[in-house]
């Protein structure tokens, strides 16, 4: 079986999230209730630390509503770090019956509404999803559909806000990753609306793959542009990540190379900041897993998804790192550090 697809049984999981969670298993009969399934399909290398953070979050909630992994339900972890073996994973996990899958991001959304318009699916971690084509609307989503959508694309608005907060002096602010993927137009035309008002001129950079995620880094911090006969302004450029499956997973070389780069940026998560980056505004990711479950948990007893309303997150965090932000020589405004819900590096209270 290729490496970018891990299946877990009991003891490789307990193995991978070991410590994280720990549970007394409830030791009532279940009579003759039947096994329920459910399938889980996320797109992260297993060796990324978010997996397990997320899912562990995903069952704790779970078992607070009354259902036990192996004990009433049993369920089925994929995670798939390629494209090309997404459509064979999702394959594998319909031919099992689950009664629901839960899947996160786009991609892996993508994958699991084209195979099956019949087996419950909750997403999570998903931008726009009425603009994606994948329930009708938020209130109705009709369908097989409902989830959480974890981004809007407004929040683009939000990011160059703050990046131009922390970093006044920016005159250019460079967009990278798969900025013609998902929901991302919808971010990039919200970054370029509120760039008008702000006096910012904005240069996207699509990234789909490892390479151009660097190349694009080190024409920014490093290079003449290659996109004309005059050099960035190095010096007055900020950027924005944005989202998605190929910037998490390379986000330690993004963070490396960003600081290498001497360029201040403002991320999508919290682990970006955490790991070494500027700062980051966005959804509590671990919560988005536990609200999944509650809608699972419904579905399993009965409710249907089109009767569920598409959850949009309102639990979202800015970090500032201190650290990060002395090595660019920037000075943080106070209101700002009083805004923030988590300050790295902070010595005393405001």
């Amino acid at each position: 079986m290729p490496d970018t697809i891990f299946n877990f049984r009991r003891r490789e999981f307990i193995t991978l999230i070991g410590g994280m969670t720990a549970w007394t298993l409830a030791s009532q009969a279940q009579g003759a209730e039947r096994m329920r399934r459910i399938g889980m399909l996320m797109n992260f290398a297993g060796s990324d630390p978010e997996a397990p953070i997320r899912v562990a979050a995903f069952l704790q909630r779970l078992h607070e509503l009354g259902w036990t992994d192996r004990q009433n339900v049993q369920i089925d972890y994929r995670l798939v770090n390629s494209d090309n073996e997404q459509q064979k994973v999702v394959a594998e996990l319909i031919a099992l019956e689950p009664d629901i899958l839960v899947a996160n991001g786009t991609a892996m959304l993508r994958a699991v509404h084209q195979a099956t318009k019949s087996v419950p699916i909750v997403f999570v971690n998903v931008i726009d999803p009425v603009g994606q084509g994948f329930v009708q609307s938020l209130d109705q989503p009709g369908g097989n559909i409902t989830g959480l959508s974890n981004i809007e694309p407004e929040m683009g608005t939000k990011w160059l806000q703050l990046l131009k907060e922390i970093a006044p002096h920016i005159k250019q602010v460079a967009v990278v990753g798969a900025t013609t993927l998902g929901g991302a137009p919808g971010i990039e035309s919200a970054i370029r609306t509120a760039a008008l008002s702000l006096g910012v001129k904005v240069i996207p950079f699509t990234a789909r793959v490892a390479a151009e995620i660097e190349h694009a880094i080190h024409t920014l911090g490093m290079r003449p542009s290659l996109l004309g006969p005059k050099p960035l302004d190095v010096a007055n450029t900020g950027l924005i990540i944005l989202p998605g499956a190929i910037t998490r997973g390379r986000r330690e070389q993004i963070i490396s190379l960003v600081a290498r780069g001497q360029l201040p940026a403002i991320y999508p998560y919290r682990y970006y900041a955490t790991g070494g980056g500027l700062m980051s505004y966005g959804v509590d990711t671990a919560d988005a897993y536990r609200r999944a479950a509650s809608y699972v948990d419904r579905i399993l007893k009965g409710e249907k998804p089109a009767d569920l309303p598409v959850q949009q997150e309102s639990k979202l965090e800015l970090v500032i790192n201190l650290k990060a932000a002395a090595d660019l020589g920037l000075e943080v405004p106070s209101t700002l550090l009083m805004r923030a819900d988590e300050v790295i590096g902070r010595q005393s209270s405001f």
